[in-house]
C-alpha cells in the first residue's frame, strides 16, 4: 500500500507588509484576472546614478478586479536592476510585470498607490514602449484589429471538402493567430496557415467563401472577397480506386509508426489516402503515399490498414493489415527507473526535491511520481488548493475526507539551503513550495519526467464514484489535466493562477488502492462495476491526454502483487492499449501496520523476490508470483516496473525460533521512525538507529532481514543485496524497469539508489 503518513502542517510565514524590493526573477505566471480592464500610467524620476521607473495601475470599472500583469519594452540602452510591488521577468528589452499578493485586487475607480509596481533603471531616461495590461493598450484605446486577407483560390475538390489557400492578412496591434472560412457568415472551419482543407461538406453544393484573419487577442479583422465553390456530384463517376498495395511499416519509436503504400488507381483521380486503426477507426487522412501515427503508447502492438479515395467519394477496399508493436519507453537494453518523491517529506522526514539532487538520485531517474493528490470529495473531480490534514486515526473512514497540502505543493517558501539551485523562494511569487523545485530540478536534467499520482492509500475513497458513469469521468480527467498538466492552479496564499504550473507535470499517475475490493483502507467506496470502470476511466485519461498534443504525456499506474486484487479490478486485456507503465507492488506482502491492525502476531517478508518454503501462511506473495500473473495474461514485460521498497517493516517481541525469528512469532509492530508511524523506519533511518541489529539474507526468498536477538525487533526491507539479486530477475524477465517508494528512505549518498541503478546497467 502508498500510505499517506500523516503530518502536522508547519506555519507559514507571515505575509510581508508594505512595499519590499524583490530581485528580477528567472519566472512569472499568469494572474486569475476578473473582468474589467484597466490602464496603467508610467512616470519617470532621475535619480542621478539611477532613475525610478513607475507604472501606476487604474481600474474605472464599477467592480474589482483581481490580477494585473504589465508587459512592456525598454528603451535602447536602458537595464533593470531590480523591482518593487510586483514580480518582473526580463528578456532582452522585454519586461513582463505581475502583481504582489498585497496589490492584485484593484478596487472600483481606484489605482494601485501607494504600492505601484515600480523598478530601478540605468542607461537613458525614458518611457517604455508597447505597453501592455492583462493584454490591453495602458491607456486604454482598442486594439487595431488585422486586414482582409486576399481573396481565397480553390486548390481542390471532392464530394465532402475543398481545399482553399488565400494570401496573409496584415497584422494590426497584434500578431495574427488564426484564419475562419465562412460560408456567409457560418464558420466552417480555422487554420493558424494561410490555407486549409473543409471537410465534411454536402455533395454537389456550391458555397460561397470568404476568409477573415483573427489575431493573438482575439480580434477579427473584415473578411476578403469571397470565392464560389462546388463540392463534386458523386453520380459523375461510381467506379472506385484500386486497392493500395505494399502497405508497410517504415519506422516505429516508442510513440509513433511510420507507415507508406503503393499509389492506387482511379478511372479519374484518388484524391485521399485514410489510415484505419483495425479497420473501423479513423485515424488520419492524407493526399499522399505516407503518413505518421503518433500519440501512440509505448510496447503496444496496433494493427492498422489503409484505403483510397477518389473525388467522388468512392473507396477501394481496405489493405491487407499490417501489425505494428511500438517501441518501450525505456529502448533497447535499458531500463526505466520510476521514484515517488512524497508530498509531506519536508515535514518530519525533512526530505526536500533538493535531495534528490544532492544524493544523486535525480541524475539516476527517469521518471519522478510525485505522491499524492485527492479527489474532492462533493464534486468528484481533482482537488487542489486546500490545505488540510489527514486525521490521526488510520481506520477513521473519513481519514483522507477533503485533504490535501497547497502550502507543501506551491505556497510554502523555501529558504536557499532547501532550493535545488540555491535561490530561495520570495514569499510572494505566484509558484512556491515543492512545484516550484521540481520545476527547477527539470531544468537540470532535462530529461526527467515528472507525473503526479492521485490516491494512494488514502486518497482512493472516491475513485470508485468518479469513474462510475461516462459523464462523471469526463468531469474528473478534464479536472486533473486542467489542474495538474495545464497548471491551472487554484489561488491559495497568495499563490496560483492560470497557468502557474504548466510544464511541470508530463503526466498522470493514477494509485487507485482498490478497484473492485474491499480490502483498502476503511471506508472506501468500491463496488463490482470497479474493473470495467477503471478501463473506462484509463481511456478517457489517455483520450484527453492526448488530445493535448505535443509531446507524449505519460499514463501510469500503481498496479497490485495480490492475483486476487487483480482478477476484481484490473482488466489485463484491456488496460495496457492506454498505460504506459503499470508499477506493480513489490512489497508490503506481510507487516503489522501502524495501528497493529494487519499482522501484529508474526514476523513475515515484506518483499521477497521467490515465496519462502518456510512461509506459514496460506497464501505466499512474492514479486515473481506478481510478475508472472502479469506476464501469463500476455502483458508485454516492457510496461511493468517491480517496486523497490527503500524503507523497512518490523516487529518486536519476536521469538528467535532457531531461525533469527524469520516467521517467528511477535507481541506487535516495532517502534517506527515517527510515532505515528508504529512498523516502519526509512532504510536509513533503520540502519542507524535500531541498535543491535544483525543482517541476514535468505537465499532462497531472495529476501534480507534484520534480527536484535530473542524478543527484540525483527525487520524486512531491501539491502544492497537484495536489490542486486531483483534487478538481475527483471533484466532475464526483460522488464521496463524499477519502481521506489519512496526516495525519503535511502541514505543521504544514495546507497540504494546506486545499488539499483548499477543493477539495471
Amino acid at each position: 500500500m502508498h500510505v499517506r503518513f500523516r503530518h502536522r502542517v508547519r506555519a507559514r510565514l507571515l505575509a510581508l507588509l508594505g512595499a519590499l524590493a524583490l530581485p528580477i526573477a528567472l519566472l512569472a505566471a499568469t494572474p486569475a484576472h476578473a473582468a474589467g480592464r484597466l490602464t496603467a500610467t508610467f512616470t519617470t524620476a532621475d535619480n542621478g546614478s539611477w532613475w525610478k521607473g513607475t507604472y501606476v495601475v487604474r481600474n474605472d470599472n464599477a467592480a474589482a478586479v483581481t490580477g494585473w500583469t504589465i508587459e512592456f519594452d525598454l528603451p535602447a540602452g536602458v537595464t533593470v536592476g531590480s523591482s518593487y510591488n510586483g514580480q518582473a521577468t526580463v528578456s532582452g528589452r522585454h519586461v513582463t510585470a505581475t502583481n504582489a499578493y498585497y496589490n492584485a485586487t484593484v478596487q472600483p475607480h481606484a489605482t494601485t498607490e501607494p504600492y505601484s509596481f515600480w523598478f530601478v533603471a540605468t542607461g537613458p531616461v525614458g518611457t517604455p514602449t508597447n505597453c501592455r495590461i492583462n493584454g490591453d493598450k495602458c491607456d486604454g484605446t482598442p486594439d487595431v484589429p488585422p486586414t482582409a486577407p486576399g481573396t481565397p483560390t480553390v486548390v481542390d475538390t471532392t464530394a465532402h471538402s475543398i481545399a482553399l489557400s488565400w494570401t496573409a492578412a496584415s497584422a494590426g496591434d497584434n500578431p495574427v493567430a488564426s484564419y475562419e472560412v465562412l460560408n456567409g457568415s457560418t464558420v466552417l472551419g480555422t487554420s493558424t496557415t494561410t490555407s486549409t482543407v473543409l471537410t465534411g461538406l454536402a455533395p454537389a453544393t456550391s458555397y460561397t467563401l470568404g476568409v477573415r484573419a483573427k489575431d493573438s487577442r482575439g480580434n477579427t479583422g473584415p473578411a476578403g472577397g469571397a470565392v464560389t465553390a462546388r463540392t463534386v456530384d458523386p453520380a459523375t463517376d461510381t467506379v472506385p480506386p484500386t486497392t493500395p498495395g505494399g502497405f508497410r511499416s517504415t519506422g516505429v519509436t516508442s510513440t509513433s509508426v511510420s507507415l507508406a503504400w503503393n499509389a492506387a488507381t482511379d478511372n479519374q483521380r484518388v484524391a485521399t489516402y485514410e489510415v484505419y486503426q483495425g479497420t473501423t477507426t479513423l485515424l488520419k487522412t492524407v493526399t499522399g503515399t505516407s503518413a505518421t501515427i503518433d500519440q501512440l503508447s509505448p510496447a503496444t502492438t496496433y494493427t492498422f490498414t489503409v484505403r483510397a479515395r477518389d473525388a467522388a467519394d468512392n473507396g477501394s477496399a481496405l489493405s491487407p493489415p499490417v501489425t505494428v508493436t511500438t517501441g518501450d519507453l525505456a529502448g533497447p537494453g535499458k531500463y526505466t527507473r520510476v521514484g515517488y518523491f512524497v508530498q509531506w517529506g519536508i515535514y518530519g522526514r525533512q526530505y526536500f526535491v533538493k535531495n534528490l539532487d544532492t544524493s544523486g538520485s535525480a541524475a539516476k531517474l527517469d521518471v519522478i511520481n510525485y505522491a499524492f493528490e485527492n479527489i474532492d470529495p462533493v464534486n468528484l473531480t481533482c482537488l487542489a488548493g486546500v490545505t488540510k490534514g489527514t486525521t490521526a486515526n488510520p481506520q477513521d473512514p473519513d481519514q483522507g475526507t477533503g485533504a490535501g497540502d497547497a502550502d507543501a505543493d506551491y505556497s510554502r517558501p523555501f529558504s536557499a539551503a532547501q532550493s535545488v539551485d540555491g535561490v530561495a523562494d520570495d514569499g510572494w511569487a505566484p509558484l512556491r513550495g515543492n512545484l516550484n523545485q521540481l520545476k527547477k530540478l527539470k531544468a537540470k536534467y532535462p530529461n526527467l519526467k515528472v507525473v503526479v499520482s492521485l490516491g494512494g492509500w488514502t486518497y482512493s475513497k472516491y475513485f470508485s464514484d468518479a469513474a462510475a458513469t461516462d459523464a462523471s469521468r469526463k468531469k474528473l480527467v478534464s479536472s486533473c489535466i486542467d489542474i495538474w498538466i495545464k497548471g491551472n492552479l487554484p489561488l491559495y496564499n497568495g499563490a496560483g493562477g492560470p497557468g502557474t504550473a504548466a510544464g511541470i507535470f508530463d503526466g498522470i499517475d493514477l494509485d487507485w488502492e482498490w478497484p473492485g475490493s474491499p480490502d483498502g483502507h476503511a471506508g472506501n467506496h468500491w463496488n463490482a462495476a470497479d474493473k470495467d470502470n477503471l478501463t473506462k476511466l484509463l481511456a478517457e485519461f489517455r483520450t484527453q491526454l492526448d488530445a493535448l498534443g505535443g509531446s507524449h504525456k505519460l499514463l501510469t499506474a500503481f498496479t497490485p502483487a495480490d492475483p486476487a486484487k487483480i482478477a476484481q479490478g484490473w482488466d489485463l486485456s484491456k488496460i495496457f492499449q492506454y498505460l504506459d507503465i503499470a508499477n506493480v507492488q513489490g512489497y508490503d506482502f506481510h507487516g503489522a501496520g501502524s495501528d497493529n491492525s494487519w499482522e501484529p502476531n508474526r514476523a513475515g517478508h515484506q518483499a521477497n523476490l521467490y515465496a519462502d518454503a518456510q512461509d506459514p501462511y496460506g497464501f505466499h506473495f512474492s514479486v515473481d508470483a506478481a510478475v508472472q500473473a502479469y506476464l501469463g495474461a500476455g502483458v508485454n514485460p516492457r510496461k511493468l516496473t517491480i517496486g523497490f521498497p527503500f524503507y523497512g517493516r518490523g516487529w518486536q517481541g519476536v521469538t528467535d525460533g532457531g531461525a533469527y525469528g524469520e516467521w517467528q512469532a511477535a507481541t506487535g509492530a516495532a517502534p517506527g521512525q515517527f510515532a505515528e508511524e508504529a512498523g516502519t523506519r526509512g532504510y536509513s533511518n533503520l540502519i542507524t538507529s535500531v541498535p543491535n541489529l544483525t543482517v541476514h539474507h535468505d537465499t532462497q526468498s531472495v529476501s534480507t532481514y534484520a534480527y536484535t536477538g530473542a524478543g527484540g525487533q525483527w525487520w524486512t526491507f531491501d539491502d544492497t543485496w537484495s536489490i542486486g539479486q531483483k534487478t538481475a530477475y527483471l533484466k532475464s524477465k526483460n522488464l521496463l524497469g524499477a519502481m521506489i517508494w519512496e526516495m525519503s528512505g535511502d541514505t543521504p549518498s544514495g546507497t540504494l539508489i546506486n545499488a539499483l541503478d548499477t543493477g539495471l546497467k
